[in-house]
């Protein structure tokens, strides 16, 4: 039998919550990020529409994002009243199916395929989009394919308060003209490599031939890119509430032996990492940095905190301790940070969320 995949994202979560609060802020320019004060360090978390047709996206420094927009709100980051609305959107995902797969606190996949209606899957959304906004006001975007890769990419097609359903017939006329960073696991430095080879669009990807990705790619890397173009996906949906582990690496294009650029670049992908923690709403207690050196050896140091944490410094603390007992004197190809010992976050840690909205940058 064939799979049916929902993937359901809320519209500018963040945002929508804050505008539910106060209605006064509907049409208006609004960005959500640490303490709402664009003065201070912090990173943007959710920008409305509005505000994203200044340039403003997600990850983006909240000076950046004023000096893009003078004229936008900025509010803080209200972490319990997210959490609060994102259960009441998981009871209803769990009343359209029990295989379900968590991406955070506005992102899920659902695996349909056994429901009696699965031939109905658009009047599943349907229903699925009503009832959401019926209860909390909020909007939602669905997408539906036969895989995890189709059903992420048809919810992004007409947003916001999309429902589009993909089919592997869909991919030449609706998937290939797309830009090639829209697929899962095509980052910037990916992209950049496929510019190199005149790859601009999912298509072109496609219509490369597999020696020539092999002559830029390792032969997995350039396998699953060329899969992923043709909108090959076997991932599951994962019903597991909790993953084991966050991280993040890195490639040098030249052997680094500078320990402050290394601290420095750890610390960027620790901010990168623990932004994808917190939105997760998870805590972790385990840090781990990882050097492969110029010979490909490999090393890894960890340390454990005495309390799972949400809270930046301490981890930053933590990595820069792990970084200065690897040897560092060596020419460096790849670093590595990585949170392990992951936890859902308890209702006492709900208090120091807004930390990590403002590590230096």
């Amino acid at each position: 039998m064939s799979r049916v995949i929902m993937h359901v994202d809320m519209d500018a979560f963040f945002a929508a919550v804050e505008r539910r609060k106060r209605p006064d802020l509907i049409g208006q320019p609004l960005v959500v990020g640490g303490r709402g004060d664009p003065s201070q360090r912090g990173v943007v978390s959710t920008a409305t529409y509005e505000a994203r047709v200044f340039g403003i996206h997600s990850g983006m420094p909240l000076r950046t994002a004023a000096r893009l927009c003078p004229d936008a709100v900025f509010l803080p980051v209200d972490f319990a009243a997210y959490r609060a609305a994102s259960q009441r959107i998981h009871a209803h995902l769990r009343g359209v199916s029990e295989r379900l797969q968590a991406v955070g606190l506005d992102e899920a996949y659902l695996d349909i395929s056994h429901r009696p209606d699965a031939d109905q899957p658009l009047a599943i959304g349907r229903a699925l989009k009503a009832a959401i906004l019926a209860d909390t006001d909020l909007v939602a975007s669905v997408g539906i394919g036969p895989n995890r890769l189709l059903a992420k990419i048809a919810s992004d097609l007409e947003k916001p308060d999309g429902l589009t359903r993909l089919t592997h017939a869909d991919v030449p006329a609706r998937v290939w003209p797309l830009p090639v960073r829209t697929l899962h696991g095509v980052g910037p430095r990916t992209a950049e490599r496929l510019a190199e080879l005149d790859i601009a669009t999912i298509g072109d990807l496609a219509a490369m031939p597999l020696v020539r990705l092999q002559a830029v790619f390792s032969p997995r890397h350039a396998l699953s890119l060329q899969r992923a173009a043709h909108a090959e996906d076997e991932r599951p949906v994962e019903t597991e509430r909790i993953r084991k582990s966050i991280g993040r690496e890195r490639t040098f294009q030249q052997d680094c032996r500078s320990s402050g650029r290394l601290d420095h670049e750890a610390r960027a992908m620790l901010t990168e990492v623990h932004g994808r923690l917190v939105e997760r709403g998870l805590t972790a207690r385990t840090v781990t940095v990882k050097l492969r050196y110029r010979d490909f050896t490999t090393h890894t140091r960890s340390r454990s905190l005495t309390a799972a944490t949400d809270r930046f410094e301490p981890l930053a603390e933590a990595v820069h301790q792990c970084l200065f007992a690897h040897r560092l004197h060596r020419a460096v190809r790849l670093l590595g940070v990585q949170l392990s010992g992951l936890a859902e976050q308890s209702a006492e840690a709900e208090g120091n969320a807004q930390d990590w909205h403002n590590p230096p940058l």
